[in-house]
């Protein structure tokens, strides 16, 4: 008798530690239906998997670093902000084409003229001649020369701030692109990730030159005549903290630049 309980007992045993999870099969005027049980366990995991955020795409990543330089070259030259992240997306592929990558030039500007460092790139025809920068924001700064120093773009500053889609056909017009569809690819930009609302952001005021971050720090965008010593006697620290904070090599600033000011 007690060999019968010990076993019984161990039948239950068996079956009531099985897996939580199954599958039941029922057969109903021949058609199969199949039930799948899942425990708790897995409904936790699959809740967690909606929790994980999904990485920025390349575009949504280039708009989050470089929106707020062409709001303060918006402010600046009077160039929307809206067609000059479009340009700088299309032209620089998200800042992963090669001018972008190895000579931070995010608007394919030429040499015409240029100067300084250049780098030779395969275009309209082979090996062209592009400007090199040793900034990206020195690219953004350029592009506002570029366009406010040359006369075939003067009818552009006539239009409204925030007529994105005039200043992409006059771009065209005016022969910054060859590409007959340039127009409608910027204009496909700035709609699809909603560009016009940096032009907004500065035509309403929206746009902070310094924004408080929290107690112990103060985040600064550069203007015209800014250096690591102004700003320093400005916040009362120091150069050195500054340049600590920022992870910068050198005291040289670029307007547009974000600092980090420690309180």
């Amino acid at each position: 008798m007690k060999k019968g309980i010990k076993y019984i007992a161990i039948i239950l045993f068996v079956f009531g530690c099985g897996p939580k999870k199954g599958i039941v099969t029922k057969k109903k005027d021949d058609n199969e239906k199949t039930v799948v049980v899942t425990s708790d366990s897995e409904k936790d995991n699959d809740s967690n998997k909606e929790l994980v955020s999904k990485p920025l795409s390349s575009v949504d990543a280039y708009i989050s670093k470089y929106a707020s330089i062409a709001k303060a070259e918006m402010q600046e030259s009077k160039i929307p902000a809206s067609i000059t992240l479009a340009q700088g997306i299309l032209e620089s592929g998200s800042g992963k084409g090669r001018l972008a990558v190895e000579a931070n030039n995010h608007f394919g500007i030429k040499c015409h003229g240029w100067k300084g460092a250049k780098i030779y790139h395969d275009d309209d025809r082979s090996q062209e001649c592009f400007r090199k920068y040793q900034k990206a924001e020195l690219s953004y700064r350029d592009h506002s020369e570029f366009l406010t120093g040359r006369k075939r773009y003067s009818k552009l500053f006539q239009l409204k701030p925030d007529d994105y889609k005039g200043w992409a056909k006059g771009l065209r017009v005016a022969g910054y692109a060859t590409d007959r569809r340039y127009p409608q690819k910027l204009i496909s930009l700035i709609e699809r990730y909603e560009l016009y609302r940096y032009d907004d952001e500065v035509l309403g005021g929206k746009t902070p030159r310094r924004v408080m971050v929290n107690s112990g720090i103060t985040f600064h965008i550069v203007e015209k005549g800014d250096t690591l010593y102004s700003l320093s006697r400005r916040y009362k620290t120091t150069v050195d903290a500054i340049r600590g904070l920022n992870n910068l090599d050198s005291n040289d600033l670029t307007i547009g630049q974000e600092l980090k000011i420690p309180n």
